[in-house]
């Protein structure tokens, strides 16, 4: 089992290595000639900035000097346009370092702009915190989580935004996505074994509820997909054909796929641990063990989903409110129609799995009078092919 394990670890570093060169068929979007760079503000000039109420417009005029890349040392003018929106604009003062744009004429700087704070350090620094953080506390699982953490990433970078960008049709895409990181998850962290192929199954199936679900309610919420941050924009930005409604649906699946994976392989190692302890446990019993867990998380995951998906509204509730709008008013508006939307057909798939995972791992942990390649390394020297026999319990009855 262990040079199984070994196996899949080693084909998911493949995969990842493989998807960081993979082109995203993008690159070429923007200028070769542009350097992005960190840089120290040195002197700043206000002058042209208008106040107008609690916000400032105007150009703000930088001058910093470059803290790295081919041109480090070298002082420059940047300018720092400001829109009048809080959430874009930032005003800089002498002693910031910042990330600046700028492109060459002639071998000199010939544009620069303001591109914000530098904030690559800090953000490396916290990975490389919780990286050492996850892999003291549970040590090679760590790892495999870690492993598993940066495929989703690259998965979701390399291979989903741009197949949305060329207008594949969103929502097989993103069922296709979440089985593969539904698999490294399950695999990487529960091994080639049944508690992996448990798990596996079990919150797979209840994505494809999921989706299900927000397939048939979703027209009558009348949902257009421009809802979500930046969508309206992509339509303006060179991309009119895409369908944001899809997109909206299929992000609810994706975003909930997470929560899912997590109660599953809780279950699945709940099943796993207590087939091991009693390995005459029947199939009934079995699910009701799985049961027995999946409705203690099952309360917590649910809330746990809520929180995640209204945590980021918070300001616009807090507007409505102030406003003094109607309750029946609030939940009718489109914006918060979504999040409601988001929430109970996220949580309906999370519900689903338990009983689901459950059921499954029942019937894969049952006692078969079938004996299949699935139980290779249930005793040294068993045949590959599959064969009837009595099945024989053993410490490694769990293992595929």
């Amino acid at each position: 089992m262990r040079k199984k394990n070994n196996l899949i670890v080693l084909m998911f570093v493949v995969l990842c290595f493989g998807l960081v060169l993979l082109p995203t068929g993008f690159e070429g979007s923007h200028s070769t000639t542009a350097h992005l760079v960190k840089a120290s503000v040195v002197a700043v000039d206000n002058l042209d900035l208008r106040q107008n109420l609690i916000v400032k417009t105007g150009t703000q005029d930088v001058q910093v000097e470059l803290l790295e890349g081919p041109h480090k040392g070298t002082k420059t003018r940047v300018v720092n346009p400001l829109a009048g929106k809080m959430e874009f604009d930032e005003i800089y003062r002498v002693g910031d370092t910042i990330l600046v744009e700028y492109q060459l004429h002639n071998s000199h700087i010939h544009m620069a702009y303001t591109r914000g704070y530098y904030r690559l350090g800090h953000e490396m620094m916290l990975i490389t915190l919780f990286v050492v953080f996850i892999v003291a506390v549970a040590g090679l699982t760590g790892a495999k989580a870690l492993l598993s953490f940066v495929f989703a990433a690259l998965m979701l970078w390399k291979v989903l935004i741009p197949l949305f960008l060329r207008d594949f049709s969103p929502v097989p895409v993103s069922l296709g996505v979440v089985a593969a990181l539904t698999a490294s998850v399950s695999f990487l962290v529960g091994g080639w074994t049944r508690k992996g192929l448990t798990a596996f199954l079990g919150s797979f199936a209840g994505l494809i509820l999921a989706c299900i679900l927000a397939q048939l309610f979703a027209p009558g919420f009348h949902l257009n997909g421009a809802v979500r941050p930046y969508a309206e924009n992509l339509l303006y930005s060179g991309f009119p054909h895409l369908k944001l409604t899809e997109i909206f649906l299929a992000g609810i699946f994706l975003a909930c796929s997470g929560a899912v994976m997590d109660l599953a392989m809780d279950i699945a190692a709940s099943i796993d641990e207590v087939k091991e302890k009693k390995p005459d446990i029947t199939a009934w019993e079995l699910f009701r063990s799985g049961m027995a867990v999946g409705r203690s998380v099952v309360g917590t995951m649910t809330t746990t989903l809520l929180l995640a998906y209204s945590g980021g509204y918070t300001a616009m509730l807090m507007n409505f409110m102030g406003q003094g709008l109607k309750v029946k008013q609030i939940l009718n508006m489109n914006f918060v129609a979504s999040e409601i939307f988001n929430v109970f057909v996220g949580s309906f798939g999370l519900v689903a799995v338990a009983p689901l995972t459950a059921a499954i791992g029942a019937v894969l942990y049952a006692r078969w009078p079938i004996k299949s390649s699935l139980d290779v390394g249930q005793k040294a020297g068993t045949d590959l092919d599959c064969r009837i026999c009595r099945r024989v319990p053993s410490p490694n009855d769990g293992d595929l």
